[in-house]
């Protein structure tokens, strides 16, 4: 092809780009910022002798302007609210006559914004001084669903139905009903701290990070879910609470002093009380010093509201279930080979010598391998194999015995000697479709020999995996000359490590985790790689003796 010809396909080009781009530029039309923008306040129940209003707070508020889109209010008492018609009518809070500053943000084409500003002047006589020192106990109080109780989260009907409309007829959570599920045990983490600062009330949910969600709000978390369910969502710092008078369904009943407070707390920013059912105002049915009842119509479906009860004391259900029934071991009675019915091997160097540069070759050879005297004996030996200086053996329960959730105790005898890493643990069953760090990794137990009588207990999962794990140490004495029980206890609320009755380590599990499908069983002593650090050239050969493994659940 000539330059001729390119140069002229290239200006062709050139031309249709450019005339793309000025298409694009005006696919909003002309942008204008909105202009005119005007705030009119109606201060409810103003009258000549009542110039400030009725003493409910209400302000009725109305924007306008040219070339707008959508309004948003910030208010002088820390709150904020959208508005897209620029209708709203805002209920200001603290106790007298006090002025503040109402600004409206205009947005027009493209986000640009113009802003106006007004005071309005303003009497609020609700109050409600018991309930804010219930609350924080004049200075600040931690709260926490109070799990053990039943209906602690509960849902009923919202219509005028005077025998119903007060309780959650429809459905009431058993007691830590919702701590027997991965997918809601995140609910019980939820800490409540309600505080002064001066007159003002605050808030701030602590809530791990991770929040119940119900399904219908699911994507406000990225996410998507057929059922209420644990996603990962940061609850968003401290908030400010007002209290205004109920005006619920509720207060309408002719026996409503004994079903309500009538007292709503009132979220700044889109604060909410754990669970997440779109809605940042809650109405108090009753509070004590150390429980409170609260009451909030589910965001997008006035048909429904949900109950919640709290308590300042932490839930104490105990998470280390008793895993008491037996039902898979291995005492090593018979000597010769390995059970075949319940162990494999892992065979060979593997990729990058398992992924952490070890330099053993695993065999199944009688040398690495054997039970003999009523123990299982792994022996790591210097010797040429399978292209590697040293052999070793690594065995598996894979597709022979896979569990979720119980007790796991190997009683054993660990190798000596610099370089040496021996290992009981356990691994996603998953790993093939969902690779590890993703399928999860339990360590019950390493060792090595470069750091005598320290024994690891380690998780592994995404974000904490590597030289990132999620570990614990603990020193052990005399692990290479004497039998210790090593442990896991595994349950959808936590995995807690130890050696005997040390406990090495502990993790909260939740549905965020990998801890909550089948794995299986490793045991195997590797050599040098990335934690076994350096070999002692003088080693020849070590075993890990393994008296029985036992799983509970």
């Amino acid at each position: 092809m000539s330059k001729k010809i390119i140069i002229k396909i290239v200006f062709l080009f050139t031309i249709l780009l450019m005339t793309g781009c000025q298409k694009d530029d005006y696919a909003f039309g002309d942008i204008n910022a909105p202009t005119n923008i005007q705030i009119t306040a109606e201060i409810v129940g103003k009258t000549s002798a009542e110039p400030y209003g009725d003493g409910s707070g209400v302000v009725k508020l109305i924007a306008t302007g040219d070339d707008v889109i959508s309004y948003k209010y910030v208010f002088s008492d820390g709150t904020s609210e959208n508005s897209p018609s620029g209708h709203f009518d805002k209920r200001f809070t603290k106790t007298g006559v006090n002025k503040y500053i109402v600004t409206a943000i205009a947005y027009g084409k493209g986000g640009i914004a113009t802003n106006a500003t007004i005071e309005v002047e303003v009497l609020s006589n609700f109050s409600d001084p018991e309930a804010v020192n219930f609350l924080t106990g004049g200075s600040s109080k931690k709260w926490y669903w109070s799990a053990s109780e039943p209906g602690h989260l509960g849902v009923g009907q919202n219509d005028g139905d005077a025998t119903k409309n007060y309780y959650a007829n429809y459905y009431q959570a058993g007691a830590f009903e919702k701590g027997s599920s991965p997918v809601s045990s995140c609910l019980y983490e939820n800490v409540l701290t309600f505080s002064l600062d001066g007159e003002q009330l605050k808030y701030e949910l602590n809530n791990g990070g991770s929040t119940f969600f119900n399904a219908a709000f699911a994507s406000v978390a990225g996410g998507s879910s057929p059922d209420d369910a644990c996603l990962t969502y940061n609850a968003g710092g401290v908030k400010n609470v007002s209290l205004s008078p109920s005006e619920s369904v509720v207060t309408k009943n002719p026996n409503h002093a004994t079903q309500t407070r009538g007292t709503m707390l009132n979220f700044s920013d889109g604060g909410f009380m754990g669970y997440y059912i779109g809605q940042s105002s809650y109405e108090i049915l009753s509070i004590t010093a150390n429980r409170m009842v609260v009451r909030a119509v589910m965001g997008g479906n006035p048909a429904l509201a949900w109950y919640h009860i709290f308590t300042t004391t932490k839930p104490t259900q105990v998470t280390d279930i008793d895993y008491t029934n037996l039902v898979w071991s291995d005492e090593f009675n018979t000597d010769g080979a390995p059970d075949s019915a319940k162990w494999g091997y892992n065979l060979g160097t593997g990729d990058n010598g398992w992924g952490n540069n070890e330099k053993q070759n695993y065999t199944n050879a009688a040398t690495n391998v054997i039970v003999q005297g009523g123990n299982l004996k792994i022996t790591a030996k210097k010797e040429s194999s399978g292209g590697a200086a040293y052999s070793s053996a690594r065995l598996v329960s894979e597709n022979k015995f896979e569990f979720k959730y119980g007790k796991v105790e190997v009683r054993a005898k660990l190798p000596i000697g610099a370089g040496t890493w021996p290992a009981i643990w356990m691994l996603g069953q998953n790993y093939a479709t969902n690779p590890w760090p993703a399928c999860g990794e339990i360590d019950i137990m390493e060792h090595v020999g470069n750091n005598q009588n320290v024994i690891l207990g380690t998780l592994h999962y995404p974000g904490r995996s590597g030289g990132n794990a999620d570990t614990g140490s603990k020193t052990i004495a005399n692990v290479s000359t004497e039998f210790h029980v090593y442990k896991a206890v595994w349950s959808p609320a936590s995995i807690k490590i130890y050696a005997d009755d040390t406990l090495i380590h502990s993790v909260a599990n939740n549905a965020s985790l990998p801890f909550n499908s089948d794995f299986f069983l490793i045991l195997n002593v590797a050599m040098g790689g990335n934690l076994g650090g350096n070999i002692d050239p003088a080693f020849t050969q070590s075993s890990m003796e393994i008296d029985y493994v036992r799983v509970y659940q």
